[in-house]
């Protein structure tokens, strides 16, 4: 079975603005190429979204990955949000790392997935108690 990948913010604009950072864009383009090898499915949570997007301007980068239709948006919803909330209250952390668990509790949303991140520590953290999430550092 193919895993799916889940983009946090660090990846998806390694992604979206490769001349910016270009050891980060190739770990993380090395991941999606793998995941399409494999025939695995890329999501990026749609809370990710709000860290990245600032503007027309500074979003047309993201609207461009995006719009391939390689990697698509995990809408939030009702069932994803509350997941994330216990996952904060278990840990006992703050809304600031609310986005970070809404990438996890995306990620539960499957059957084996791999979270690509900028922020290992906080993300394996949040996901050590499922066994079926792999955190791999960009």
């Amino acid at each position: 079975m193919a895993e799916t990948i889940v983009l946090d913010s660090e990846a998806l604009n390694a992604l979206a603005r490769p001349l910016e950072r270009p050891a980060l864009f190739a770990r993380a383009r090395t991941i999606v190429a793998a995941a399409h090898e494999t025939g695995g499915l890329i999501r990026v949570p749609a809370a990710v979204l709000a860290e990245v997007c600032r503007g027309p301007r500074y979003d047309a980068a993201v609207n461009r990955l995006l719009n391939t239709r390689a990697i698509l948006v995990a809408d939030l919803d009702r069932a994803t949000a509350q997941y994330a909330g216990q996952l904060l209250a278990r840990l006992k952390l703050g809304s600031a790392n609310a986005v970070d668990a809404f990438v996890v509790a995306t990620a539960a949303q499957f059957p084996a997935s791999i979270i690509a991140t900028g922020d290992a520590a906080d993300i394996r953290r949040l996901a050590a108690a499922d066994r079926r999430i792999r955190v791999l550092a960009l």
